[in-house]
């Protein structure tokens, strides 16, 4: 990253030959009043204003440092339009410059980073590229926010690329005042007002070419779409905005129940989803908003609840983090990351001594004649030949994999771990949690369900181990 401090010339002696009129003072009003109202501001930290050259970040910059907020620009070079590209950074570094505002700008190449991230677009590699930066730069800072030029009519196109997707509530209110760290002081301003403001400041702006493609659907929306809606429909933008509104005070009442549903069927990370089946008309829409959060898409919803009398079905959220998992009427939430760590967690163990880790067994060693069943302790206690650790065996303690199987004590047939669990009635967390003690990766006891047949006490064993659990 490049910090570049730009000169101590202010605004007005750029501008002695402008007079301010009342449009400008009307116009910061405006913007001053809004972000009061909705508090997205304070005057006792920086901000971090996202500075790409057009009118609606220049507006931005120029009006937020007027009223006096410690104001970082922060550019973003792309490099995906030539010469433009640096044309747009000298821009915005010369109205830093102008404005007495410190500069900072950041080169990125956004098809190292898609090769890294199949899948991902142009758009949304810029997107994440853009944000992870503006929240370095936010630590490094100290800085209160993030503030971005979304300007009305902004908001009303979010609202329609939403509709078109078949967005719910939340999707159709997503372009909010304050969104984490990201605050959208213009909102409240048109795309018009903004380049009145800037023509009676006498600041210019660059134009991105590629706005006036309709390669985009935001630019078919802006160039086709709402100019055709504003001549069948006068003041069709106006409409949407106050049915965005409407939505926004919904919204929250939706938000209230919703929550209180959370609490009926949510049990730490557990939806008791057969409770909410029997019990809710909409239930699909309920566990849309109590997965949403995490990534989870409406389709997926209606998978779980397709096969929501089945165990052992899951289903991973659209990034990949989160993991939902049937069991037995309930739907299992868990760190899909930390899911995939506890499945190849496995250790070496050795049976010449008591083991701790990760399972406290006590181990001693007895003579045959010795041997009194001890039936009250079931699968706690497991007896094996002491023959059983000869020939370099390889002892291990590691989770259960699906297919694994066991032939279990008094059978000759073995029988896959999995039906074990289901007749046990284990729920997925604790098909997760479970131990299996293996002998060259054969399974010779799963402690506190089974015993296995393998290495058992028989006519000829001269001496045998006594494993036990510790709880």
């Amino acid at each position: 990253m490049r910090r570049r401090h730009c000169g101590s010339k202010s605004l007005r002696s750029c501008r002695e030959a402008v007079k301010e009129g009342d449009y400008i003072e009307i116009f910061e009003a405006k913007v001053g009043n809004y972000i009061a109202e909705k508090s997205l501001l304070h005057s006792e930290a920086p901000v971090v204003v996202a500075l790409s050259g057009g009118a609606d970040s220049v507006a931005l910059l120029a009006v937020l440092s007027r009223m006096h907020y410690d104001c970082r620009a922060a550019h973003c070079n792309f490099h995906l339009r030539g010469e433009e590209s640096m044309r747009d950074m000298r821009h915005c570094q010369e109205l830093c410059r102008a404005l007495d505002v410190d500069f900072y700008v950041r080169d990125f190449d956004v098809e190292e980073y898609r090769r890294s991230n199949p899948g991902e677009s142009v758009e949304m590699a810029c997107r994440e590229l853009r944000y992870a930066w503006f929240n370095d730069l936010l630590d490094r800072e100290g800085a209160q926010s993030v503030a971005v030029g979304h300007h009305r009519e902004d908001r009303a196109e979010t609202f329609m690329l939403n509709l078109m997707r078949g967005a719910g509530i939340a999707g159709l209110t997503s372009m909010n005042p304050r969104s984490g760290n990201v605050v959208r002081p213009l909102l409240s301003v048109s795309r018009a007002e903004i380049e009145r403001y800037l023509e009676e400041l006498g600041l210019s702006y660059v134009v991105d070419s590629s706005n006036a493609s309709d390669e985009y659907r935001r630019n078919r929306l802006r160039n086709r779409v709402f100019p055709m809606l504003e001549e069948a429909f006068p003041g069709a933008t106006d409409s949407v905005l106050r049915s965005v509104s409407h939505l926004e005070s919904a919204r929250n009442i939706f938000y209230e129940a919703v929550e209180q549903k959370r609490k009926r069927y949510f049990s730490g990370n557990v939806v008791m989803l057969s409770d909410m089946i029997s019990a809710e008309k909409e239930v699909a829409t309920l566990l849309f908003e109590f997965l949403r959060p995490l990534k989870f898409t409406y389709a997926q919803i209606l998978d779980i609840l397709e096969a929501s009398t089945t165990s052992g079905a899951h289903f991973c959220s659209s990034d990949g983090a989160v993991l939902a998992e049937l069991s037995r009427g309930r739907l299992e939430i868990v760190d899909a990351r930390r899911l995939k760590l506890s499945a190849d967690e496995r250790y070496s163990v050795s049976l010449q001594h008591d083991i701790a880790v990760p399972l406290h067994i006590a181990i001693t060693q007895h003579r045959r004649d010795e041997f009194v069943p001890e039936k009250e302790l079931g699968p706690a206690v497991a007896y094996i030949d002491v023959a059983a650790l000869g020939d370099n065996a390889v002892w291990e303690l590691r989770h259960w994999h699906r297919g694994d199987r066991i032939v279990p004590f008094g059978s000759r047939k073995s029988k896959l771990v999995s039906d074990l669990f289901v007749d046990a009635h284990f729920t997925a967390a604790q098909k997760r949690e479970a131990w299996i003690l293996t002998r060259n990766d054969e399974i010779v006891w799963i402690p506190l369900l089974r015993n296995s047949a393998l290495f058992s006490i028989a006519s000829n064993t001269e001496y045998y181990l006594r494993l036990e659990v510790v709880v």
